[in-house]
């Protein structure tokens, strides 16, 4: 019965480029004479089968459902992955918050418990920590970096919080290792904590201002670096990179506005095309003591792209 199929697919197509009428007419007779042939054999009368031009319909019928149904299926699977992706950003700024309350009550519950420590607990606790820290020193030289942030961290887990100026120096190295590391966003964590203990403390402030450019926060970094032109004027470097920054600012913002101007032009112009006007109808003028913008109205501008 295949083979027969087959056969009369193929003459029906070839009818179909001599005359279209007929050869509908001559494909239903086939299908019909199949199904009837079916039905016989499956003992199944004719009346459970549709004709050819119903099978049609209720394919066509099918498809256009199955589009809708697909497209449908598309709209909510987008609208899931927006909520899943919002989703996924609230978590991870509760799993930040988490991790931040965590850290500030570890460090609540410690600042206590060495309040009960005597003196000379504390000098032991500090002399502990020097030596990691030393240790840390060492493998630092030796460019064994992984190693020596262990000594670091380990430093920073005994040496008390109230020297602040240890613990800045232990902080800042401990960023210095996480820079070798290419670990850009922890070391510019580590290197504000320093500074955060020791507010004067220039080669911190000078790091983190390179760790700034490494990440392109140019805004960061030049405030870093004028930062430390204030503390120590000889800082001839760090008042070098205050003047290229502000150039590099500069064009960037420059750049960033060109942008920005293109993006709102092609949206002025789509709105306007319909009135036969393009943002070329309207001429900004900067104003060279203010710098602020007016708009004037052009009836025919030459190079309209309306």
């Amino acid at each position: 019965m295949e083979s027969k199929t087959n056969t009369a697919c193929v003459e029906t197509n070839s009818e179909t480029a001599k005359n279209e009428a007929p050869e509908k007419e001559s494909a239903e007779d086939i299908v019909n004479q199949l199904i009837q042939k079916a039905s016989l054999a499956d003992g199944s009368s004719d009346e459970e089968y549709v004709s050819a031009e119903e099978e049609d319909e209720a394919d066509d019928s099918y498809v256009i459902n199955s589009m809708n149904e697909n497209a449908e299926v598309h709209q909510d699977n987008s609208s899931e992955s927006l909520d899943t992706s919002e989703k996924d950003h609230d978590n991870i700024e509760e799993s930040e918050k988490d991790k931040e309350e965590e850290v500030i009550d570890a460090m609540e519950e410690r600042r206590k418990e060495e309040e009960l420590l005597t003196e000379e607990e504390r000098m032991d606790r500090r002399e502990q920590g020097q030596t990691h820290k030393n240790k840390g020193n060492t493998e630092f030289r030796d460019k064994n970096f992984q190693e020596a942030l262990t000594e670091y961290t380990k430093a920073l887990e005994i040496c008390p919080l109230n020297f602040h100026k240890e613990r800045a120096i232990m902080y800042a190295n401990r960023a210095a290792c996480k820079m070798k590391e290419d670990a850009f966003e922890d070391a510019i964590k580590d290197s504000t904590l320093a500074i955060d203990l020791h507010p004067q403390y220039l080669k911190a402030i000078l790091r983190r201002a390179e760790l700034y450019e490494k990440t392109e926060k140019l805004d960061e970094a030049l405030k870093d670096y004028e930062a430390v032109v204030e503390l120590d004027p000889s800082q001839h470097a760090a008042r070098a990179s205050c003047m290229r920054l502000q150039e590099e600012i500069k064009e960037r913002n420059e750049k960033l506005k060109v942008e920005m101007m293109g993006k709102l032009k092609d949206l002025g112009n789509l709105v306007l095309r319909p009135f036969g006007l393009s943002t070329n109808n309207f001429k900004l003028q900067q104003d060279p003591s203010t710098g602020s913008y007016s708009v004037q109205f052009q009836q025919s501008p030459t190079g309209n792209g309306s």
